[in-house]
């Protein structure tokens, strides 16, 4: 039987097809071999290709431009916070004027009665001035100002108010930024931001910042240093800037240098060149610094003198400063730092907790701070508050690490300090600045009176201003205070013997009529003591002004103006 019939052998398939069957065979065969050769030439291609590294084309975008822009704008103190520093300015000369309250004597007495002087040639110098206590270098900030108001003519009394505490406002409002750069830089902008609002939520530093006081410029000087400190991880370290910045903060007030000295010592341990920083940074800032205070203090004082040593001498080392009040040793601890953190103190205990391992230093140096001020017997709040900028580095960590709670505790800080800002701004001890216009007033009326005007303070030495914030050379007298400084344990100052008999006081001062002032200034406290006299020599109250919601000892509620009325 034949085989079933299947598939041609492959020798006989060309065969069967004839002619045309091999012509078409033929077309596909070079077909194939050129499809083979694209196909082989094609994985060269490839193989190469991958064994070549590839090359990326550069793309001009107008976005990565402007963001390398930015980032060159950035480098140095302020960058590219042009808008920050606006809001800052405005910010801060807001607060200038929502503060109309008297806080300590040392604004005006220390600063701008001594640029007046300086200037106008009429003020008073108090007692510190004579033992040259006090140097001239953070007044003359302020005669400069005045200098040109009066070259130009428009030194009013309202100018010379203001232009040195808008001036003063200023540098506050820059180291608000200078401090916003610093936690940026060393940390990130999240916690920047949170350091940043804590600085301006804190009702002290709302207070006291644009105040024309030596700590005020002390804080400043703060976040400056801090900006150029070289501590470790940051990029904007300059030794030879954060030494010449110490050094002009302690020509404008020498304890200054207490917050400094624990970061002072950290710098010169981790200094490999120990030598070369003492000699070619240390040694030429404090030469320049100290040079410049002796040359303005010999200007003014018409001889060498070092006020730095006398001032160090004076309240450290004889601790006379305790003539003006002493407290206990623990009283920075138990009140003076919870009173100016005030709602801010959780934070800042919180952030202590939290901050990276190279701050812990600030927190030494805090510590520090007030650990030295509590040795020294007389204490003031406003002496610890140049260490404020740093300590809302530690609110600002702990502000920035919160979750949940982040939003409470953000509306907690700013309606507890707002409510605290507008009371100690607008209301509290706002009645010494106020009389001080009603003595303006009687400038402009000197003209018009038939006796020239002239006034004695019958109060606390130094409780209000004086010729800076009347510019007329009004006759006017205060209860001096002076410390004695020969050694007379029986010594009682004007003040206190006034005080003590203020009726008996009376009738010596002024036995002589024509010796009587035509105005007297009271707190409503003393009036009754005196009414005799007041009444007997035919004065009558003629003006009343709100001084405090909580009158203490010698200072009370109101203040009273009374004038003399003559007969006929």
């Amino acid at each position: 039987m034949a085989p079933p019939p299947g598939p041609a052998p492959a020798r006989w398939r060309g065969r069967r097809r004839g002619p045309v069957a091999e012509g078409r065979g033929a077309e596909c065969g070079a077909e194939g071999v050129g499809m083979e050769k694209l196909r082989s030439s094609f994985f060269r291609a490839r193989r190469s290709a991958a064994s070549e590294p590839v090359r990326l084309r550069k793309r001009k975008s107008t976005l990565y431009a402007a963001e390398c822009s930015n980032s060159e704008q950035g480098r140095g103190l302020f960058g590219p916070n042009t808008y920050l520093i606006m809001f800052s300015v405005a910010l801060r000369s807001v607060n200038c004027f929502l503060v109309q309250t008297s806080f300590v004597p040392d604004e005006y007495w220390q600063t701008l009665e001594v640029a007046h002087n300086m200037v106008f040639k009429y003020g008073y110098l108090t007692w510190e001035w004579k033992e040259k206590l006090r140097g001239y270098t953070y007044p003359l900030i302020f005669a400069s100002f005045y200098k040109l108001l009066q070259i130009f003519k428009k030194d009013t009394v309202q100018l010379l108010i203001w232009v040195p505490r808008l001036a003063q406002s200023f540098l506050a409002a820059l180291a608000d930024v200078t401090l916003y750069c610093i936690v940026k830089k060393q940390a990130n902008e999240e916690v920047a931001k949170w350091v940043y609002f804590s600085q301006l939520c804190s009702w002290f530093t709302w207070y006291c910042s644009t105040r024309t006081i030596t700590n005020s410029m002390e804080a400043v000087l703060t976040s400056f240093i801090f900006y150029y400190y070289p501590l470790q991880g940051t990029k904007t370290g300059s030794s030879s800037k954060y030494l010449a910045l110490t050094a002009f903060a302690f020509v404008v007030r020498p304890t200054a240098v207490i917050l400094w000295l624990p970061l002072l010592f950290s710098h010169f341990w981790q200094e490999v060149k120990k030598l070369d920083l003492l000699l070619y940074k240390c040694l030429p800032a404090g030469c320049l610094s100290l040079g410049f205070s002796l040359i303005v203090d010999r200007i003014f004082y018409g001889e060498w003198v070092v006020v730095q040593w006398n001032f160090i001498r004076f309240n450290v080392i004889q601790n006379l400063g305790s003539f003006y009040g002493s407290h206990a040793w623990h009283w920075y601890f138990t009140q003076g730092f919870p009173v100016i953190m005030g709602t801010h103190l959780p934070f800042f205990i919180h952030g202590c907790l939290l901050v990276p391992k190279k701050n812990r230093i600030l927190l030494i140096a805090v510590l520090w701070t007030i650990i030295v001020y509590s040795i020294i017997s007389h204490k003031e709040f406003r002496f610890i508050y140049p260490a404020m900028p740093i300590c809302m580095v530690f609110c600002g960590y702990s502000l920035a690490n919160l979750k949940s709670w982040k939003k409470r505790a953000v509306s907690f800080l700013f309606l507890s300090n707002t409510c605290l800002v507008l009371y100690t701004g607008l209301i509290h001890q706002r009645g010494t600045l106020d009389v001080m216009q009603y003595v303006q007033k009687l400038c402009t009326n000197t003209l018009l009176e038939k006796e020239e005007p002239s006034l004695f303070f019958l109060m606390p030495c130094h409780s209000t201003p004086f010729y800076s914030y009347v510019h007329c050379p009004i006759k006017m007298h205060f209860l001096e205070c002076p410390p004695d400084l020969s050694g007379n344990n029986t010594y009682i100052d004007e003040a206190d013997l006034f005080f003590k008999e203020p009726l008996t006081w009376l009738n010596i001062r002024f036995s002589a009529q024509a010796s009587l002032p035509t105005h007297l200034v009271i707190f409503n406290v003393l009036e009754q003591n005196i009414a005799t006299f007041l009444r007997t020599k035919s004065y009558i109250k003629v003006a009343t002004f709100f001084h405090t919601h909580v009158p203490e000892g010698r200072t009370g509620s109101h203040i009273h103006v009374f004038e003399r009325k003559m007969n006929g």
